[in-house]
C-alpha cells in the first residue's frame, strides 16, 4: 500500500466527500495529501436536498487544513489525483496551475479520479473529449460540450479516469478506485 494520493479541494469543497476520501485512503494504508490554492484551514460545505427546492442547499461543513498548495504539487510525487466536488471546482477549474497538474497526471498515465462537480475541472483541462464520464446531473451539459459522453451510472471508468456522480455514489466510486489500484498492483507483479 502506502500509495500517495493528491486530493484537490478548496473553500466550498464538499465536506463529506473530502473527509470520506481522506479516511478511506488512510484505511487502506495510503497517504492522503490535501492540496488547495493556499496552505491553510479550508472552509468546507455540505450539500443536501430539501423538499420544495429545485436544487441542493448549502450549509457550512467541517474545516480541514490543506497540506500543500496546488502549485507545490507535482504529479511525479503521487500515484493518483482526486478532484472533489462541492462548489470549489467552480473556481478551481479556472486555476491554470491545477489544469496543468491534472493534464500531467493524465500524460503520465496515472490515475485521475473525480467526483460530483470535480468533473468540471476535468472538462476544463480538456480531458472529457472522447471519454465516458459521470457526474452530478447538472454537469452533464459541460461534459457533452467538452466532447465527452455523459453516463448515468454511479461510477464510470474510462482508461485511467474514474468518475462518480455524488457523495451518494461513494460505495460504487471507491470500489472502482481500489479495483484500479489492485489491478495495477497485479500488473506490476507480473512484469
Amino acid at each position: 500500500m502506502n500509495r500517495k494520493i493528491l486530493i484537490v479541494t478548496g473553500d466550498g469543497g464538499e465536506s463529506y466527500e473530502t473527509l470520506y476520501a481522506v479516511h478511506r485512503f488512510q484505511e487502506e494504508g495510503d497517504i492522503a495529501v490535501i492540496a488547495a490554492p493556499s496552505k491553510r484551514r479550508l472552509n468546507l460545505v455540505m450539500h443536501d436536498f430539501e423538499i420544495g427546492w429545485d436544487t441542493y442547499v448549502e450549509r457550512p461543513g467541517y474545516c480541514l487544513a490543506s497540506d500543500l498548495t496546488i502549485e507545490e504539487a507535482r504529479a511525479d510525487d503521487f500515484d493518483a489525483i482526486l478532484l472533489l466536488g462541492g462548489r470549489a471546482p467552480e473556481y478551481l477549474r479556472n486555476y491554470a496551475p491545477l489544469l496543468e497538474l491534472v493534464r500531467d497526471f493524465d500524460r503520465q498515465g496515472k490515475w485521475v479520479f473525480a467526483i460530483c462537480h470535480g468533473i468540471q475541472i476535468l472538462v476544463t483541462a480538456g480531458l472529457a473529449r472522447d471519454r465516458r464520464l459521470t457526474a452530478y446531473e447538472h454537469v452533464r451539459t459541460e461534459i457533452e460540450m467538452g466532447g465527452g459522453t455523459y453516463c448515468t451510472q454511479q461510477s464510470v471508468r474510462d482508461g485511467n479516469i474514474v468518475t462518480g456522480q455524488t457523495w451518494q455514489s461513494h460505495p460504487e466510486f471507491y470500489r472502482e478506485v481500489f479495483a484500479c489500484f489492485k489491478n495495477a498492483e497485479l500488473v506490476d507483479r507480473t512484469v
